[in-house]
């Protein structure tokens, strides 16, 4: 598939081609893509997968790339990335968002018009994609808890509505995960709330998230799944690897539970860091650390 080709197929699309991923991405770091499509609606994502699935080309979609390590031999063939679908519509108690949009703002977007349900997520730096993808969770709250119904669109090119009982939600898994597929909107069904107390909520989790987070840096956020019985920062802690580094990357000083981006890391040096922590705390503890973070792409050619 020539660069031309693809590009005068789909015209009205900003398709750029070898495009770094390490500029989207919030570790700063990943190779390149073959071609980086940005749909600004679910027709045009339609036609992307159904001009992949005729053309014999993979392809793969991104949210905010917030939660997400890119290897350093990127990405082959097509990636969608959805940040230019970010529509958000409110009406009473329901809010629907597209897949673009940034979590964080839906949550103020709530706060505007006095609806609660979404403080927990004021601080989450994902797309709403993402989130349901992932069923996002913080201080008690996660997203099964409000959520209603998606729009997704399944690797065959049918769109299909997920109900919530349809999501097979639990600790930061949907059964989009197991479908080749990409939510394209969500809807929420929150409740109306006090506007002060809904404010307060959120500045008192937003003080707790830039207290205890190391958000001075790139990371990818939280980097494991909490096991049971268990916190990862406090594992990570009493095995001594807290400031731990593999290249330009390290065991955050202020939070163990995340890996920072200090100097020009590499996704290798992610990579190979976050399997020295599973080894270590397996060895130590006797306990899998099985990761949060998605870790997509291709090694990098030697």
């Amino acid at each position: 598939m020539t660069t031309q080709t693809i590009v005068q197929q789909f015209p009205n699309i900003t398709i750029l081609t070898n495009e770094p991923l390490s500029h989207y991405t919030y570790t700063k770091t990943g190779g390149p893509a073959d071609f980086l499509a940005f749909p600004t609606s679910k027709e045009e994502v339609q036609s992307l997968i159904n001009f992949c699935q005729k053309s014999g080309l993979e392809w793969i979609c991104l949210g905010n790339a917030s939660n997400l390590i890119v290897r350093d031999g990127g990405i082959k063939d097509v990636v969608i990335m959805l940040t230019q679908m970010k529509q958000v519509i409110i009406h009473n108690t329901t809010i629907v968002a597209e897949s673009g949009a940034k979590l964080i703002d839906v949550t103020y977007d709530a706060l505007k018009h006095d609806l609660t349900g979404l403080e927990f997520a004021c601080g989450i730096p994902g797309s709403i994609g993402g989130a349901a993808y992932m069923n996002a969770g913080a201080y008690g709250g996660e997203l099964a808890d409000v959520f209603y119904s998606a729009e997704v669109i399944l690797e065959d090119g049918s769109i299909k509505t997920f109900y919530k009982e349809d999501m097979a939600f639990s600790y930061r898994h949907s059964i989009i995960q197991t479908l080749k597929g990409i939510v394209l909107s969500v809807t929420f069904h929150l409740e109306k709330g006090q506007h002060t107390a809904i404010k307060e909520k959120m500045d008192e989790l937003t003080y707790l998230r830039e207290s205890k987070q190391p958000l001075e840096y790139p990371s990818c956020g939280s980097v494991f799944k909490r096991p049971e019985g268990y916190f990862t920062g406090k594992l990570i802690q009493d095995a001594g690897l807290q400031g731990y580094m593999i290249g330009g990357a390290q065991i955050s000083e202020k939070h163990a539970g995340f890996i920072v981006n200090i100097n020009k890391a590499t996704a290798t040096d992610y990579i190979t860091l976050i399997q020295y922590i599973q080894d270590i705390i397996l060895d130590k503890f006797h306990v899998s650390l099985e990761t949060e973070v998605r870790i997509i792409g291709r090694k990098q050619k030697v």
